[in-house]
């Protein structure tokens, strides 16, 4: 649509969710920042479609996510519920009272010092009660920052994370966070451990019409709402609020894009025989649920496996991370998840939801893989065609569904993007006359050369690329995860280490309809065959029958034959 933003709101379900999340909005928050010696030129991504303008109560202007979030009691630290930017509702009404009035005060949660840092860098709590924050130029993002102004962030600490609004630094917005009171995120008792109970959550009348409260405010003042985007917890009860979240989506914006991305954090042991097997049936449960009503659902990890047994985590050959860490696993998720989903969030020439969703779930396939290069590997001043050439006929990325070695699988459809390049590098810089090492050095423009070694790698495929010069900002308090091999860019050093701290980089993304599908989830199929429910009786009396047991089987199987071999277009 020419002349405006194609809007996306966004979901957040679920606490790790919440992680990958605040990761996101942290990401998009500093790619809003704008050095003024910026080399890169602005523009290739549209703030719009995420973020929306509004005022506070004293006209202030902000600019906030157009975002809900759900989340059980006790996760959110000392973030309010209803944000920082505008008056306490609550509050306004108690003064308004003119009787006796008799306060009663929880114990504060402290705030995490890294969060005191930031509030001290964005603006002042004022003695009214109002957060003033710095002006917003042109009501798009925050105020142009340069060297001289930037205050030197601190690093969060992982012992200092204990919820994800412990590192979330944007403002939002008072319609954003609703709390489901009925269950806790912390201790063994109250836990939102099953499917059904997820799914009952969103069959009472208190949570479903906040939820549809939430979704008219947003939608309505959209100009042209594209779609959803829906990070959902699958390990947990919340896969059941994914799924009648889904539901109610699908039957109330018939039409629009709903894409979702199904999280788990990452390997784990089997040392909680319970805690493994309600994990192995809210994802069978979730991903049967999620892909009936979404446009196309795609799982995200970093471990190995969706099934019982553990699988080591995924390996980046630049990156040091902790798999036991949430704030680690989900800042790499959310890296992929900043790249895989730029074609609908471009300035020029997007793609939307919906067509992304067409392309890729053909015939069925309504579940799709996820992979990534984090970072990509460039050498300074190395062309793009020697980069591919470089990296072989392998597969370039690193898979993040969960679903084993990627080596030997057919793809039927992929949209990649490659982020963070010079347009210096694009195509090859050989003199005149000198043989060409490969086709690729053919090219003539960089969309070229990475559409052509996509051919190669995957002939007869129905693809979609996207070439961008924005690097992706990994910016405290993104976790400090990076080998000493990489430059400020991202790039590949070849002399010593300079010390200076990595805060962009390159990122290769895919989405795929894989054939590793049909084992996938024909694995997860015969797992569930073998559990002996009456040993997990209390799934069952979390509100999910037998029946609806074998009509999971009977769906998974299904998805799984809709990956089976043959030809790529075909299916």
């Amino acid at each position: 649509m020419a002349g405006g933003a194609r809007e996306v709101l966004t979901l957040q379900l679920g606490h790790f969710a919440g992680f990958v999340g605040a990761h996101w909005w942290n990401q998009q928050d500093a790619a809003l920042y704008r050095p003024t010696d910026a080399k890169e030129p602005p523009g290739e991504l549209c703030p719009d479609v995420l973020y929306r303008t509004g005022r506070t109560l004293h006209g202030q202007e902000t600019y906030t996510p157009r975002l809900i979030l759900m989340d059980l009691k006790g996760s959110l630290s000392s973030l309010k519920q209803e944000g920082g930017l505008y008056r306490d509702k609550h509050l306004d009404a108690a003064i308004a009272w003119q009787g006796k009035l008799t306060t009663h005060k929880e114990e504060l949660y402290p705030k995490n010092p890294y969060l005191q840092d930031f509030l001290s860098a964005e603006g002042v709590l004022n003695s009214d009660g109002i957060w003033r924050v710095k002006s917003i130029p042109n009501g798009k993002g925050p105020p142009l920052l340069t060297t001289a102004t930037t205050p030197k962030p601190l690093i969060p600490t992982e012992g200092s994370i204990r919820v994800w609004s412990d590192f979330l630094r944007v403002h939002l917005h008072p319609r954003s966070i609703c709390m489901i009171q009925k269950y806790n995120h912390d201790g063994e008792a109250g836990r939102l451990e099953a499917f059904g109970q997820g799914e009952s959550i969103l069959k009472e009348p208190r949570y479903l019409e906040e939820l549809e409260d939430r979704l008219h405010f947003y939608v309505e003042e959209c100009d042209y709402l594209q779609g959803f985007q829906i990070l959902c917890d699958l390990h947990n009860g919340f896969s059941g609020v994914g799924a009648k979240a889904t539901e109610l989506l699908k039957d109330e914006y018939s039409g629009r894009g709903i894409i979702t991305w199904g999280l788990l954090p990452g390997p784990y042991s089997l040392r909680e025989p319970q805690k493994d097997i309600y994990r192995l049936l809210n994802t069978a449960f979730g991903l049967v649920h999620l892909s009936a009503h979404s446009s196309l659902v795609c799982p995200l990890s970093l471990g190995g496996s969706l099934g019982l047994r553990p699988e080591p985590p995924v390996h980046f050959p630049h990156l040091r991370y902790d798999a036991t860490l949430p704030f680690h696993c989900s800042a790499i998720l959310a890296t992929a998840l900043d790249t895989v989903t730029v074609p609908y969030r471009l300035r020029s020439s997007p793609v939307s939801m919906v067509h992304l969703a067409d392309m890729l779930n053909f015939s069925g396939k309504k579940v799709v893989t996820a992979g990534a290069t984090i970072p990509f590997p460039l050498v300074p001043n190395q062309s793009l065609p020697d980069t591919l050439v470089q990296l072989g006929g392998a597969t370039p990325w690193t898979p993040l569904s969960a679903c084993g070695d990627p080596s030997g699988i057919r793809c039927f459809a992929q949209s990649v993007v490659l982020r963070g390049l010079d347009k210096a590098c694009h195509t090859s810089q050989l003199t005149p006359g000198t043989p060409l090492p490969s086709p690729l050095h053919a090219c003539t423009t960089g969309e070229e050369v990475l559409a052509q070694y996509l051919q190669q790698q995957q002939p007869s495929v129905r693809s979609s690329s996207h070439l961008l010069l924005t690097p992706c900002k990994v910016v405290p308090p993104y976790p400090y995860l990076f080998s000493s091999s990489l430059s400020q860019q991202g790039l590949l050093l070849d002399g010593p280490p300079t010390g200076a701290a990595v805060e962009s980089i390159p990122v290769l993304g895919a989405l795929c309809s894989s054939s590793s599908l049909n084992k996938t989830l024909g694995d997860l199929a015969k797992e569930l065959t073998k559990l002996n429910l009456r040993r997990w009786a209390s799934f069952l009396d979390a509100g999910v029958e037998q029946d609806d047991l074998e009509e999971v089987l009977q769906e998974l199987c299904s998805l799984a034959q809709c990956y089976q071999g043959g030809d790529s277009l075909m299916g």
